[in-house]
């Protein structure tokens, strides 16, 4: 008997987290009352994504969503090698503490940064700009820490063949270690891709206009009660959103395990 009560918890959690998303996916394809009254047999619609599309530009919030989350993943991926590079294989004086120190930025919610983030973004002139937005997490502890860990594991008989063979510090980086840590890289790149892309507090802070505005920004803003609250066309809006991310993982959710899975036995 209690073999089956961790399963039939798992279950009954797993019915509980994906319920919302079953519910914005049937609203989406149905009328407010048929969605409201889950009338199962009711008609299909495709109505309310003409009705959402038409509603905000999207084809632009995209973009910026494409280009915020590409423009982060770059500067994490230049900063957290270079730093996960110099803590893991290079000697210098007080790098245990300096390393102590970027962990303690995991403990600090982005959150209570956000009054001196905007007051250095309007001093920097970045207000309602990508890089305004992306830049407070390009710097990421996480990032870092994986990076070290991925680092700390590669044989150094590798690291002495490659400096036999003359290459430099930074050679010995590119040509040894980036290789190496692949799968660490796959992984952090889904974590970050997620994360950045569903992000909404800084965003809609820093951001002004259309011209800037990612995706839950602008979906927020098609959602608000002053438009009208119309939930099946607010649920193929939100569908809308979220369905890059959802076919991104459909196709290569056993990439995805298998990259996590290295990362962590690394």
């Amino acid at each position: 008997m209690m073999r089956w009560i961790e399963p039939a918890l798992a279950v009954a959690l797993a019915v509980v987290w994906i319920s919302p998303l079953v519910f914005a996916v049937w609203a989406a394809f149905h009328g407010v009352s048929d969605a409201i009254n889950f009338r199962l047999f009711s008609p299909i619609t495709l109505e309310n994504f003409r009705t959402a599309w038409e509603g905000a530009p999207w084809l632009r919030y995209f973009f910026n969503s494409f280009l915020l989350v590409t423009t982060i993943l770059i500067g994490q991926f230049v900063l957290a090698t270079l730093a996960g590079f110099a803590f893991a294989q290079v000697q210098f004086r007080g790098r245990d503490a300096l390393f102590t120190l970027v962990l303690l930025q995991l403990f600090i919610l982005p959150e209570v940064l956000i009054v001196e983030n905007y007051r250095v973004a309007a001093n920097l002139g970045l207000i309602d700009s990508i890089i305004g937005i992306g830049a407070p997490y390009m710097a990421s502890a996480f990032g870092i820490f994986l990076m070290r860990q991925a680092f700390k594991s590669v044989p150094k008989e590798l690291d002495e063949a490659a400096r036999v063979e003359g290459c430099s510090l930074l050679g010995v980086l590119w040509r040894v270690y980036v290789p190496a840590a692949r799968p660490t890289y796959i992984a952090y790149a889904l974590v970050s891709v997620s994360t950045h892309w569903n992000n909404f507090l800084w965003p809609l802070i820093v951001t002004n206009s259309d011209s800037t505005r990612p995706l839950t920004v602008g979906l927020s803003i098609f959602g608000a009660p002053e438009n009208g609250v119309d939930i099946s066309v607010i649920s193929a809006a939100t569908v809308m959103v979220i369905a890059p991310l959802l076919l991104l993982f459909l196709l290569f959710q056993r990439q995805f395990v298998q990259a996590f899975l290295t990362a962590g036995i690394k």
